[in-house]
């Protein structure tokens, strides 16, 4: 006799529309989505990096031209002349040069007026030793020290306490 058909027995499935691959398959797209995010921050955080070092030594290698073209100005001689006219006021031989001094003993630049205002003495006919005197005189009337009324020590204990007698009292 034959024997009856084996009776298989399996779990009544939900009538929901996702699965147990679909879950797993979410999940791992999820967690390959949040490591490739990682990774493109660090991308695009060095290739922000990258771009600014490279405008850095863009500026940098246009500076070094500048000065490279400045150090060719000075091996030129007439500039180096045109500038030693120009920063120290020297003169070739045989040129006579001239400063023009305001009255506060600076020198005046181009396009400069002088004011109609009192002139300084001119001492320039003076011995060297007079001018010498007239630093030994002028150390010799200091200017006069003006005190501050609000300079005042400051009042302290000791002090205070210094100031009041004992108080005699009897036995």
């Amino acid at each position: 006799m034959e024997s009856p058909p084996a009776k298989t027995f399996r779990f009544p499935r939900p009538d929901s529309s996702i699965t147990t691959r679909a879950v797993a398959l979410a999940v791992v797209l999820l967690i390959l989505t949040i490591s490739y995010a990682t990774s493109l921050r660090i991308y695009f955080a060095q290739s922000r990096e990258i771009a600014e070092t490279r405008a850095a030594i863009a500026t940098r290698q246009q500076r070094i031209a500048e000065l490279q073209g400045e150090l060719a100005q000075w091996n030129d001689p007439e500039y180096v002349k045109t500038q030693a006219r120009d920063r120290l006021g020297w003169v070739v031989p045989g040129e006579v040069g001239f400063r023009v001094v305001g009255p506060d003993g600076k020198p005046l630049g181009g396009g400069a007026e002088i004011g109609s205002g009192p002139q300084p003495n001119d001492t320039s006919d003076d011995a060297w030793w007079s001018r010498l005197w007239g630093s030994v005189e002028a150390a010799d009337r200091p200017a006069p020290v003006r005190k501050d009324p609000a300079d005042k020590p400051p009042i302290t204990e000791d002090t205070a306490t210094a100031d009041a007698s004992p108080s005699a009292t009897p036995r």
